[in-house]
């Protein structure tokens, strides 16, 4: 692999704005070969065509040992005075962002008065805005480092002086070891020196030296430090919600071992993502000295100079080369880490700051394959069965539409939704964008698209077998008796999807199951939990499950009602309980989402999420007049297999009004929640933008796909015009299926906003740099002066 690509994947990708731009250089060192090579032609142009050197990289046998301890530097002996090629000097140049001043480099390149040198000193015109680019952003992350590693310094006082504090509940300050669970002030320790004999207090002196000389090398820990902080009880559950509204975030100290726990998990969370940051750091500093080493030997390698050991020499001595803040950092943040949240497990504690990589295994691809192919298999024989027995004519297909299906459907749209959401993972890892660090997964735990695809698969043949099952049982005389329990295959299935859901043994993806679950009970418990891009990401993807979340009533009242007994479902379709419930099931994810936005609004965060409230509620009102339409059309007779008889009702007065209020809602709210897709959520339609009507930034190397894929999220979202336009079945086509169709492709729809949803989120933010989770501290201290 090229450097280039290389640098380019080993990229933080948040921080990729200010990593050296080596592509922009070496565009710039391919003009300086380009005009080498036209000199070279014009002035020979009689003899054969001289071969230039190139920037392909070209392979070697042997290549010179560089050793281990030179640095980036080239290690052969300086030229003389008039081979000098650049004079680099430094000066210190105010910053007024930050109100500091920063040595900034300045490349004169002493060569100017040959020809073509005007394209070199444009290369180091270049080359130093980026030198001088990497070494503030650098400078500037440092200092920021340093400044948490400070208040994480407060942090572990007060752990450690609470943790001693509810061990031993009756230590005395000001201080303790932290070795001994005793604890004796000052004052004691002097009368226990003074009392008694010469010959006691001797031995006592004698005493007293050991033990000082035993706690030599152990820091002593002051309880002080408790009399300053308060416990953040950070808004995370329904409790701390109501605490936070009576504006009770900060509880004074119990010193019991739940305040223990809890400020131990946070800290620990604390001290990782920490961690990762220094890590993120070093390499970012590693990175680009080598991708400065690179460029400048290719600049020496065209030109037949030696400027890179002037230049290398000032990256050394920079800031960049020089600086060991981070590595320092590293080193105590580990040990520290160890020692207070390891009892000293070195392995352990490493495996938690540093997981291994996951890594490909080669049975996951195998039986990814295996399961579609089965999946193919088995749609080939549904539909060769369908056909053999004519079953499409058949006296019982309005039966079997109005029950199994909508049964087998919820299958099919949990099938479709993983699949689009493993495309989702496979492009955002393609394109590098940081869906693991966006949803908050756990490092090592987030699923790639094979394991997604493993998933979606795995339950298509299950779901494939079930229904020719449930065709083969029904179609056989021998089992016409137990039809009723041939009628319990779908609830069968049902009930071990939904075990195995919230299954607590280490099997099939525990980690992302209980994220899973703990995201749809911030959901439901909407909004009494603080929101967090996971839970409204979950909620957004329940409003394209409404047809989901219908079969699971239809589960509920077919089963529960006894009407799989007969295969008949009109008990439920006739109730008008089934009904209301019918209208309440399809607000649900749009009534969680107006909370969830309204809870972002009471926080502060974010004003515009009145308006995205709105939104939902819009939608609620035209979802609930489609389905009063359509009941209203069901209890009329009009949706019937005659297209002839719609017509001749559509006079009735009651049905029309409902259907133009039901069409002028859903335009409205197509128009609001299409605009808030691409202009909010989407980021695109920007007038003013580099690229016209898109973003400034774009990941995709196609701008058309943007452009496609909004006419398409237009176009999807137009579906339920089936439902207020009457189009609801054809001659072939039954109304539940027509359904099953339109909420496919909602699910379509949800998928492709999903990957440029993620994309806007990504790049946000990259715009701020933010490739570290920002983890509350447990601990909030009043006068930091008193505890420092």
């Amino acid at each position: 692999m090229k450097f280039g690509k290389e640098f380019a994947s080993q990229m933080i990708p948040e921080w990729r704005d200010a990593y050296m731009s080596y592509s922009c250089l070496k565009t710039l060192l391919k003009e300086i070969l380009i005009f080498r090579q036209r000199q070279i032609m014009y002035r020979s142009p009689a003899k054969a065509p001289v071969k230039a050197t190139s920037l392909k990289r070209k392979g070697s046998l042997f290549r010179t040992f560089s050793g281990l301890t030179s640095g980036y530097g080239n290690t052969s002996p300086r030229k003389d005075e008039e081979d000098e090629v650049i004079l680099v000097s430094a000066m210190q140049v105010a910053d007024e962002e930050q109100g500091e001043e920063l040595r900034s480099y300045q490349t004169t390149f002493l060569r100017s008065t040959e020809e073509g040198s005007d394209f070199e000193q444009v290369f180091f015109r270049q080359l130093d805005l980026e030198f001088n680019g990497v070494i503030k952003f650098y400078q500037g992350k440092v200092e920021e480092v340093l400044k948490q590693a400070e208040e994480l310094n407060i942090q572990m006082d007060a752990l450690i002086a609470l943790r001693i504090k509810v061990n031993d509940p009756h230590a005395i300050p000001p201080f303790i070891n932290e070795k001994t669970s005793g604890a004796y002030p000052l004052e004691v320790i002097q009368e226990i020196n003074t009392s008694g004999d010469g010959n006691e207090e001797e031995e006592e002196e004698e005493e007293e030296k050991k033990r000082s000389d035993d706690r030599k090398g152990y820091k002593m820990a002051s309880l002080e430090v408790l009399n300053h902080i308060k416990l953040n009880d950070t808004a995370e559950t329904p409790r701390s919600t109501v605490r936070s509204v009576f504006h009770l975030g900060k509880s004074e100290l119990h010193y019991n071992k739940k305040e223990l726990k809890y400020a131990q998990e946070k800290l620990k969370l604390a001290f990782i993502e920490f961690h990762e940051k220094l890590r993120f750091l070093k390499s970012y500093s590693f990175l680009n000295q080598l991708a400065f080493s690179k460029i400048m030997k290719k600049y020496d390698k065209i030109t037949s100079r030696n400027a890179s050991d002037a230049y290398l020499k000032t990256v050394d001595e920079s800031y960049l080369g020089q600086s060991d803040e981070v590595v320092k950092l590293l080193e105590r943040v580990e040990a520290a880490f160890i020692k207070h949240f390891c009892n000293g497990n070195r392995r352990q504690g490493m495996d938690t700051l540093r997981p291994k990589a996951k890594r490909d295994r080669h049975r996951i691809t195998f039986f990814v394959g295996c399961f579609f192919g089965c999946s193919l298999a088995l749609i080939v024989a549904i539909i060769v069965l369908v056909h053999a027995r004519n079953l499409l004519q058949h006296r019982s297909r309005t039966a079997y539409m109005n029950t199994i299906f909508p049964l087998y459907s919820l299958f099919g749209f949990v099938v479709l939704h993983i699949l689009m959401y493993a495309a989702n993972v496979y492009y955002w890892t393609r394109y590098r964008v940081n869906y693991s660090f966006i949803f908050g997964f756990k490092q090592g735990t987030e699923l790639g698209f094979k394991e997604v695809l493993l998933l979606g698969s795995g339950l298509s043949v299950v779901t494939l077998a079930g229904i020719l099952s449930n065709l083969e049982m029904d179609l056989d005389e021998r089992t016409q008796s137990y039809k009723a329990l041939t009628e319990l295959l779908p609830l069968g299935l049902v009930i071990v999807l939904l075990l195995i859901t919230v299954c607590p043994f280490n099997i099939f993806y525990r980690a992302n199951r209980f994220f899973l679950l703990v995201c749809l009970w911030h959901c439901i418990c909407a909004p009494f939990y603080l929101v967090t891009l996971p839970d409204f990401f979950l909620a957004d993807q329940f409003t394209s499950q409404v047809q989901l979340l219908r079969s699971l009533q239809f589960y509920v009242c077919y089963y529960g009602w006894g009407d799989y007994k007969q295969r008949d479902a009109s008990t439920c379709n006739g109730s008008n309980i089934y009904k209301t419930i019918h209208i309440v099931v399809a607000v649900i994810p749009y009534w969680i989402r107006v909370l969830q936005c309204l809870r972002r609004l009471c926080e502060g965060r974010d004003s515009t999420q009145a308006m995205n409230a709105l939104k939902y509620f819009s939608i609620i009102v035209a979802v609930v007049t489609r389905t009063i339409q359509t009941q209203i059309g069901q209890a009329d007779g009009r949706y019937t297999e005659t297209t002839t008889e719609i017509a001749t009702a559509a006079t009735d007065g009651r049905y029309m009004t409902i259907k133009y209020i039901a069409l002028a809602t859903s335009i409205f709210a197509t128009i609001f929640a299409t605009y808030w897709d691409l202009v909010m959520d989407w980021g695109l339609l920007c007038r003013n933008s580099v690229n016209p009507w898109l973003r400034d930034k774009l990941i995709l190397p196609k701008k058309s796909i943007y452009f496609i894929a909004m006419v398409l999220n237009v176009l999807l979202r137009l579906a339920w015009m089936q439902t207020v336009l009457g189009f609801h079945e054809g001659r072939f086509l039954h109304r539940n299926a027509l359904v099953a169709i339109v909420a496919s492709l909602e699910i379509i729809r949800r998928g492709l906003w999903n990957f440029f949803r993620l994309e806007n989120e990504h790049l946000n933010n990259v715009g701020k740099f933010r490739a570290v989770k920002s983890v509350p501290l447990p601990f909030s201290h009043e006068d930091r002066q008193k505890d420092l």
